[in-house]
């Protein structure tokens, strides 16, 4: 049970809680005001953003009134809402809640009565102890905080938006406006008939020119000068027909009563206190565009078209737009069908990110390459746009639509079959048949291993296709399977530096030969160089890793040095730069035959190894076809004789082929004659494949046809094993045959024989003939020359300076 405070003890404590108590108090009128008027405030602050920002001004009499009477709808509404939510706080409540804040509640404590032991002094004593404890705790009483959290009657949050709204309005807006607000309560025309005809007026020219808006009541009569699209907003006020307007700069007038200056004309309000302006209208021109260079094909394809655009208030957006241009299509071979139609091809044109864009050049970068049109005729505008929706363009172009080149001819005929497929799905069954064709014999013709068994992949999807009905989705997953294919064989996976060099060749003669342009003439030269340059250093690593390979393969007169062939390669792409193309290939074919007779001759293990690995490889897939061949038998689908026939010829094909690397496996080893009597079981397994495939008797084919590659692995594994030991004996030899070489493989790098003994130098008699002062001022010339090229290595460099210092 509680009682009023004990004088003794709550006497002070009240005086204590005076202020705690009223801003606790203060506390829960501001959370009874807020949960129950929030409607109302919010309301206001939305109707204090629109009248701020002008609303007013911008709708008519009848709109202003609707939009006064929702408000007032929204008004009694949330009157209503305060009426049921609002609770006048008490000051028990503030009481209790300034005691919740406190541990163990000390002022419920203070008014509580000790209910036992009151006649016994120890239980007294402690009870006084215990309200002088809570006595002293209310004097660390400090008001609560107000709840003012609205988010459950508030669940989106309005109350914040008419909050941003009402803070926007009086940052940006016009506060001073809000006052207006009383004139919502007498019409306007009331007002006008009352006060007499007046009038307002507004031009507010595009917000793409950045000009500010005008006041007309400012502006006397006179001539103004504004942007065309400019717009007029007239407000009159008084008695119908006592003011009226009249204008010439524009058809008609917008329905919020607006006037479109599109025209230079006149402007007048006529009736007690108007006024007549003449209006210039300055126009807004048209956006230009234009082409500042010729479209160029770059590295790998990509194609730039240079441009400039120009508007007097900026550009907007700019596009290029490329259709197929049909007529100049050479309309031969695949492209004889009916094309598929295709939209436009719209490409977006750079913009600047930063600074004006009422005058600036650009360039157009794409790699189209993969696109169906690339390398055909097409015809190219260039449009422009600007913030009024003006368009400016430039005439069509009749261009090739650039993209990337192919070389190699497999590679070519590859990309060529994919555009007859994306040309016209009509051309797929052509495409099969050419395909087929290509991959028939691959050996030899198609290097890469990867691209090969790619192609075959997209064969039987093209073939699959062609069964069911060729779907658009289909030919482009076929068509992008073709495009990797002939990247592959393009650029290829070549490991070793011969090949690369091989393949750099016979890309840059192919260019050359069909006139590429000369960045891809660069592109191409720049791998050559590379190519060269890593062949060079391979040679180099090989020849100084393996002495008598060195010996045995550099002929004397084959010495050059580094900076002859950099001399030669300079000269070759002058030559290519000047457009003399037929002495270019001259220069490049002797360059070829040099790099041949400089080149490091694989013995002979190597190119046996590298034979046997095919003729196993090919030994393998004619054991899947005669496997497959023996599924159909069973499967109800016999075979042809022809079929049989051709298994059967494969099989002889492949024991001929296998008798022949025989007679050229080299050495005379034990491992050598194992290999060969391996190699015996397996020609013999493939004579008896034979017999049973032209017998019609699949299933011992199958076996023999195993038999015959397990004894060719066993076989490879034994020459494998020949020529580590022969490699081992001859390093063990190379001490003794350098000193009993041919005396012309002894030259040095210069193409120089070494002196007697050994000794480095020569004792040849270099200066001969009969003008030996002649020959002996152009080899001093020839020092100093060398000696100034700071190219060259500092270890040289220091070489031709002692032999200047010497002579």
């Amino acid at each position: 049970m509680t009682t009023p405070l004990p004088p003794q003890t709550g006497a002070a404590a009240l005086a204590r809680l005076k202020w705690p108590l009223r801003l606790t108090r203060a506390g829960l009128w501001v959370e009874a005001l807020t949960r129950a008027f929030w409607p109302a405030w919010s309301l206001l602050f939305l109707l204090v953003a629109l009248f701020a920002f002008g609303v007013q001004d911008a709708v008519p009499d009848r709109v202003l009134l609707g939009l006064a009477a929702a408000f007032a709808a929204g008004f009694l509404g949330a009157a209503f809402y305060a009426w049921r939510r609002f609770r006048r706080p008490r000051a028990a409540e503030a009481l209790d809640r300034l005691d919740r804040t406190m541990a163990d509640r000390p002022i419920t404590a203070l008014r509580d009565m000790q209910a036992i032991g009151q006649g016994d002094a120890a239980s007294r004593a402690v009870w006084e102890a215990h309200l002088a404890r809570m006595a002293a705790r209310i004097a660390t009483a400090r008001p609560p905080a107000p709840n003012l959290r609205l988010a459950a009657r508030d669940p989106y949050a309005l109350r914040y938006a008419a909050l941003l709204a009402a803070v926007m309005a009086v940052l940006f807006g016009a506060p001073q406006r809000v006052s207006e607000l009383a004139s919502l309560a007498v019409p306007r025309s009331a007002e006008a008939l009352a006060a007499g005809p007046s009038w307002e007026g507004w031009l507010q020219p595009p917000a793409y020119t950045g000009r500010p808006t005008i006041y007309l009541n400012d502006v006397g009569d006179g001539v103004l000068r504004v942007p065309e699209g400019s717009i007029v907003t007239l407000r009159l006020y008084g008695a119908p027909g006592s003011l009226s307007v009249e204008h010439d700069l524009s058809e008609a007038q917008s329905e919020t009563g607006n006037i479109e200056v599109l025209r230079d004309g006149m402007l007048a309000v006529r009736g007690p206190g108007g006024r007549e302006w003449q209006l210039a209208a300055v126009p807004d021109l048209t956006p230009i565009i234009r082409t500042t260079g010729p479209i160029a094909r770059e590295a790998e394809g990509q194609m730039r078209q240079p441009f400039a655009a120009a508007d007097d208030y900026g550009v907007t957006a700019a596009r290029a737009e490329i259709t197929l241009d049909l007529p100049e299509v050479d309309r031969r071979h695949g492209l004889a069908a009916e094309p598929e139609a295709r939209d436009p091809l719209i490409l977006d044109l750079p913009m600047p990110l930063t600074g004006q864009r009422t005058d600036f050049e650009d360039a157009l970068v794409e790699n189209l390459s993969e696109h169906p049109w690339a390398n055909l005729p097409v015809r190219m505008r260039l449009v422009v746009t600007d913030a009024r929706g003006q368009e400016g363009e430039t005439a069509p172009t009749q261009v090739v639509l650039p993209g990337r080149r192919f070389f190699d001819p497999l590679a070519a005929a590859v990309i060529e079959l994919r555009r007859d497929l994306l040309w016209s799905r009509e051309a797929a069954p052509r495409v099969s048949q050419l395909l087929r064709a290509v991959t028939h014999r691959p050996e030899g013709f198609i290097r890469n291993e990867r691209a090969f068994l790619l192609m075959r992949v997209a064969m039987r999807r093209l073939d699959t296709g062609i069964e069911a009905g060729l779907t658009p989705e289909a030919r482009d997953e076929v068509a992008a399977a073709l495009w990797e294919v002939a990247t592959l064989i393009e650029e290829g996976d070549l490991d070793s530096a011969r090949e690369r060099l091989e393949r750099a060749q016979d890309r840059l003669s192919e260019a050359m030969r069909n006139g590429a342009d000369p960045s891809e003439i660069a592109e191409l030269m720049q791998e050559y160089r590379e190519a060269l340059q890593d062949y060079m250093r391979q040679l180099a690593q090989e020849q100084q890793n393996d002495p008598n390979r060195q010996q045995a393969q550099t002929p004397p007169d084959m010495t050059m040095s580094g900076q002859d062939l950099q001399d030669l390669l300079d000269q070759l792409q002058q030559l290519m730069e000047e457009g003399r193309m037929d002495e270019a290939a001259e220069l490049m074919e002797m360059l070829r035959q040099m790099m041949e007779n400089m080149q490091v001759v694989e013995g002979q293990g190597g190119d046996a190894m590298r034979d046997l690995a095919d003729t196993l490889r090919e030994q393998q897939q004619l054991n899947d076809d005669t496997f497959r061949g023996l599924q159909e038998r069973f499967g109800g689908s016999p075979q042809g004789e022809s079929d049989e026939g051709s298994l059967s010829q494969r099989q002889q094909d492949l024991r001929e082929r296998l008798r022949q690397q025989q007679e050229g496996l080299p050495g005379q080893s034990q491992g050598s004659e194992e290999a060969r009597r391996r190699l015996d079981e397996a020609g013999e397994a493939m004579e008896e494949a034979e017999r049973a495939l032209r017998e019609g008797n699949d299933a011992d084919a199958l076996d023999r046809q195993a038999e015959a590659m397990d004894a060719l692995r066993e076989g490879m594994r034994s020459l494998g094993e020949a020529m580590a030991d022969q490699q081992q004996d001859q390093q063990g030899q190379q001490g003794q045959q350098a000193g009993r070489s041919n005396p012309e493989s002894q030259r040095d790098p210069l193409g120089r024989d070494p002196g007697a003994m050994g000794q480095l130098g020569t004792d040849d008699n270099l200066l001969q003939g009969e003008d030996v002062y002649r020959r002996a001022e152009e080899l001093l010339e020839e020092l100093r020359r060398r000696s100034g090229d700071q190219s060259r290595p500092e270890l040289e460099l220091d070489y031709l300076r002692r032999l200047l210092d010497r002579f």
